[in-house]
């Protein structure tokens, strides 16, 4: 039920943590970020650059999720309730949700996100940072992936500021149908990036490689 409504475009969420119930939403102005219109900061590549994190995939995924659920500074509250939370769990472990970890030398998990796969599109649903940039990172991280893999649509939802920093834009429900149906009924590869640079699934691309990758393809 939950990948037809994503297909529909309709998501869930809840009022708060300890909420007893889901409500679906639709907004009537969404939140995209082009992939071919990604804007990599001169200051966050210069972190990508130094290699402080490592990056990985679907290494942490429940506790990128308890991490995204949990209250943080601005953020006094979640609207991942346990009802979501299990719903997304379930998903991952059909293979339909993933999430993207940043890790510290010394092996702490230092940022994540994590999204649905459909097709072609992603739709990202959250992310935490434990350490500064983690997160950030993590989204570039993610967009050099799809790229890589031939998708054609990360859907943010809903267009933030912190966002709009990255290229996200926002668009109308009926332009947003028109992207969402060409992009599910698309085929693409989520493991594209392991794979170009012949390493091992799961482990993705270093900082610098990840900087590389969104130039050659800007």
């Amino acid at each position: 039920m939950l990948l037809r409504a994503y297909a529909s475009g309709i998501f869930p969420m809840a009022e708060r943590a300890d909420a007893t119930e889901v409500f679906w939403v639709e907004p009537r102005r969404r939140g995209v970020l082009p992939l071919d219109g990604f804007h990599l900061p001169r200051s966050l590549a210069k972190t990508l650059k130094q290699q402080n994190f490592r990056f990985t995939v679907d290494r942490a995924f429940a506790d990128v999720l308890a991490a995204c659920a949990r209250a943080a500074p601005g953020r006094s509250e979640t609207w991942i309730n346990p009802l979501i939370a299990e719903a997304y769990l379930a998903l991952h472990q059909r293979g339909d949700a993933h999430s993207v970890e940043a890790w510290t030398p010394e092996g702490a998990l230092a940022g994540g996100l994590y999204g649905v796969r459909l097709g072609a599109a992603f739709f990202g649903e959250s992310m935490f940072t434990n350490v500064r940039d983690a997160s950030k990172c993590c989204l570039a991280a993610l967009v050099a992936r799809l790229r890589l893999g031939g998708f054609q649509l990360l859907d943010t939802q809903f267009l933030t500021s912190h966002l709009a920093g990255f290229g996200a834009t926002e668009i109308s429900a009926r332009d947003y149908r028109g992207l969402l149906a060409a992009a599910v009924s698309g085929s693409a590869d989520f493991w594209a990036a392991d794979d170009a640079g012949a390493g091992i699934r799961g482990f993705g691309p270093s900082g610098k490689r990840i900087v590389q990758l969104l130039s050659q393809t800007s």
